[in-house]
């Protein structure tokens, strides 16, 4: 009888291996969520410059007591105008939003809200993207909704969208307002 080879074994062995990984990969139970170190703990510091006539928001506005969400944008971004629309709905019912706009150009962000609308009960910009680090965003449009303590209670990874709001955010956002 011939004596197998280890070099033998060794390819099939690997592809059990690989096919074992892609199997655990694709049936994941929500692929596209991105892990979040910062739900339930207090938000990172603000640190932003000011953008517009108005004065940024700041790490006292994150903690006044009220609950509040923070949305990441760029105007270069496409998905952030996708979502322009439903932070105006959100601001229109009375949701406190505050915004933070990253690596942008002050011109083209003051530009990207003068056509699109303005949802931001204040904002300022994060040219370096050093607050965006700190607060883990992966890109934009990044949003967290933020109890009255300051802690993060949710993040939401791309635009709100569709029923995002309903299903994702609204539930969040009402949880909050009755701790």
């Amino acid at each position: 009888m011939a004596k197998i080879s280890p070099l033998m074994i060794l390819p099939p062995v690997i592809f059990a291996g690989l096919a074992l990984m892609f199997w655990v990969g694709m049936n994941r139970s929500n692929p596209d969520a991105l892990p979040s170190q910062l739900v339930g703990h207090a938000a990172p510091a603000v640190v932003l410059t000011p953008l517009g006539d108005g004065a940024p928001f700041t790490d006292a506005t994150l903690r006044d007591g009220k609950v509040k969400i923070v949305n990441f944008w760029a105007s270069w971004c496409e998905p952030c105008r996708a979502e322009a629309s439903d932070l105006r709905k959100m601001a229109d019912q009375g949701i406190t939003i505050y915004g933070v706009n990253y690596k942008d150009k002050p011109a083209d962000a003051l530009g990207f809200l003068a056509s699109v609308g303005d949802p931001f009960a204040a904002m300022g910009a994060d040219v370096a993207g050093s607050m965006a680090l700190n607060w883990g965003v992966y890109g934009v449009p990044e949003t967290y909704v933020i109890d009255g303590k300051g802690k993060v209670l949710l993040r939401v990874p791309g635009p709100i969208v569709g029923d995002v709001f309903d299903t994702v955010v609204k539930p969040a956002l009402d949880k909050a307002a009755k701790d």
